[in-house]
């Protein structure tokens, strides 16, 4: 993926990792929740996502609320009121990773200068360190629970993973 517009997988770093909905979602309908707090410990979430996931959450994941709730408002005029949180709560934390799905709001958070991940950068990553053995089946649980996916989610993983599956 790209790394001079901070589109990145998860590296080993001490980032504070901020999700959007989605990737909750679409992890707990797959039974693998878990993979984010085996790959960062703590997860960072705002009120509105917390809401928007309406599951009670696991204790590694805390919620935060923005400080300026002004950037949330604004950014909810392009894009969907969780997404505009997590990324108004990113640009409040210095060296914040946020695992975003939804295009318009990946291309507003690297617009932000924000590092961004997505799901299937999680899957790789999770699959790299060992904590899926399976991705494609993995990605294929994704997609039977109507989890959106860029057609090509395969060929995409093949590629970031170049050979090692």
């Amino acid at each position: 993926m790209m790394s001079d517009g901070k589109l990145n997988m998860p590296g080993k770093h001490n980032k504070l990792v901020i999700s959007d909905t989605s990737c909750l979602i679409g992890l707990t309908n797959i039974g693998k929740l878990d993979v984010l707090h085996q790959l960062y410990g703590t997860v960072l979430v705002t009120p509105e996502i917390a809401n928007e996931y309406a599951l009670v959450l696991p204790e590694w994941i805390t919620v935060k609320a923005v400080t300026d709730s002004q950037k949330t408002i604004t950014l909810n005029e392009f894009i969907d009121l969780g997404e505009s949180s997590a990324i108004a709560l990113a640009t409040e934390i210095d060296d914040a990773l946020v695992i975003i799905d939804e295009r318009r709001a990946r291309k507003v958070a690297l617009g932000l200068g924000l590092e961004i991940t997505g799901t299937l950068g999680i899957l790789i990553r999770a699959y790299e360190q060992g904590i899926i053995e399976d991705i494609e089946s993995t990605i294929a649980d994704l997609r039977r629970v109507h989890f959106r996916l860029p057609d090509n989610a395969e060929s995409l993983v093949r590629g970031s993973l170049k050979g090692s599956l």
